[in-house]
């Protein structure tokens, strides 16, 4: 599986390339460049939403649509930001139910 993901981060990272290398477009090359870390760093902040399974795993299809939205991006030129960060969506929901809730991970 993470064979798997590295794979699709290169391949991603290979089509925006690919596309700069044919349209020579530098503003699209750095709005996705930008767009990709984003993405990453969303996945990465949402390993803290493991503890409650439903919204992490809400979390990763976002993660993936998001992924999705970037390709739509660099094959058809539109830009749909709010499919792009949608997974901060389950971040702050997450946030939420720690704030309404409590983490229940205090310590002393």
């Amino acid at each position: 599986m993470k064979a798997l993901i590295i794979l699709a981060i290169f391949a991603t990272l290979g089509i925006i390339f690919f596309q700069y290398s044919r349209n020579k477009d530098l503003k699209k090359l750095f709005i996705a460049l930008i767009t990709f870390g984003v993405i990453i760093s969303l996945a990465v902040v949402g390993n803290l939403t493991r503890q409650i399974m439903p919204i992490y795993l809400a979390h990763i299809m976002l993660i993936l649509v998001s992924w999705g939205g970037l390709i739509v991006y660099l094959v058809r030129d539109k830009y749909y930001w709010w499919i792009i960060f949608s997974p901060v969506v389950t971040i702050g929901l997450f946030l939420l139910l720690e704030l309404l809730t409590g983490s229940g991970h205090e310590i002393g």
